[in-house]
């Protein structure tokens, strides 16, 4: 298909934009390790010379390991590099439609986009509310609560840690792993535990994963908040709160997940009716008191 330009704006700047969109509609709702990211990312810039390339040239451009751009064909569903090649020259020359742009946006303001879709997701997986309020009746019953987060996951566990404390007696974040995490789980258990908040973000810890058999093994129930429905985590879990983790970022964005356990609290507080009003109200008065926050 021949394009034809609009008045005041050269062929190759739109033939790049057109490349930019067929590449990121190539790229979009597979899971990318930071070093295959590393190869779209000089994809997207490089694109109408890297048509050329064999997987050794583009190793090479892009900084990463021959067995890297192998595993970064396949993560993007191809056999092998040689058709990963040709859709990347299908996405170059032209032979499928082009994909419309904003051209508007720039870069980054395309993966804040891709980041409001992800969170519309969210929003409509929310539509039946039922099983959020299951699971928040269920943790606001359990003293103490346990939340996990390891790695990546700790920043998240332990703001909603932070949060459930104003408005339940005994919050405990498990942040360490091992044999440490597992006497704490094992206290917990003694002391009427009955739940644990496991959250489980890409890439997921092995022992994220040990420390849930444990907790199967003193018998806790277990919600985990995850990015997948399907895995060995989901497999040890009673309950699973699926989330979308936005991965066009050099690093992954957490935006979902985030909202996700602040909805997840919010509900907590309904369940907990009278008694967690209470106990927030409770919180402030004390922190007015303490002058702990700035007021102006």
């Amino acid at each position: 298909m021949r394009h034809v330009p609009e008045p005041g704006r050269p062929l190759a700047v739109l033939d790049a934009a057109r490349i930019v969109a067929n590449l990121r509609a190539l790229f979009d709702g597979h899971r990318l390790s930071p070093s295959q990211r590393r190869i779209a990312r000089y994809l997207l810039d490089n694109a109408q010379e890297a048509v050329f390339f064999t997987s050794a040239d583009l190793a090479e451009r892009a900084g990463v390991s021959q067995p890297s751009v192998t595993r970064f064909a396949a993560a993007l569903g191809f056999r092998g590099f040689p058709e990963f090649r040709e859709a990347l020259r299908t996405s170059v020359f032209g032979d499928r439609p082009p994909a419309q742009t904003d051209d508007r946006h720039n870069e980054i303001q395309e993966l804040v986009t891709s980041e409001i879709r992800d969170l519309e997701r969210l929003r409509d997986g929310l539509a039946d509310p039922g099983q959020l309020r299951r699971v928040a009746g269920q943790l606001a019953g359990s003293s103490p609560l346990l939340v996990m987060g390891l790695r990546i996951s700790a920043p998240l566990a332990h703001l909603f840690g932070y949060l459930a404390e104003k408005v339940l007696p005994d919050v405990r974040v498990l942040d360490v792993p091992g044999s440490i995490m597992e006497d704490r789980l094992s206290r917990a258990a003694e002391s009427g535990a009955a739940w644990v908040l496991a959250i489980g973000l890409p890439r997921y810890p092995r022992e994220l994963e040990q420390g849930l058999v444990w907790a199967r093994r003193v018998r806790l129930k277990i919600a985990l908040v995850t990015d997948q429905p399907v895995g060995r985590l989901t497999d040890l879990a009673d309950e699973v709160l699926l989330a979308p983790v936005s991965s066009g970022f050099a690093f992954d964005s957490h935006a979902g997940p985030t909202v996700l356990c602040t909805a997840l609290l919010h509900t907590m507080l309904d369940a907990l009716a009278a008694e967690g009003q209470a106990r927030l109200e409770a919180f402030d008065d004390r922190a007015a008191e303490r002058q702990v926050f700035l007021t102006g």
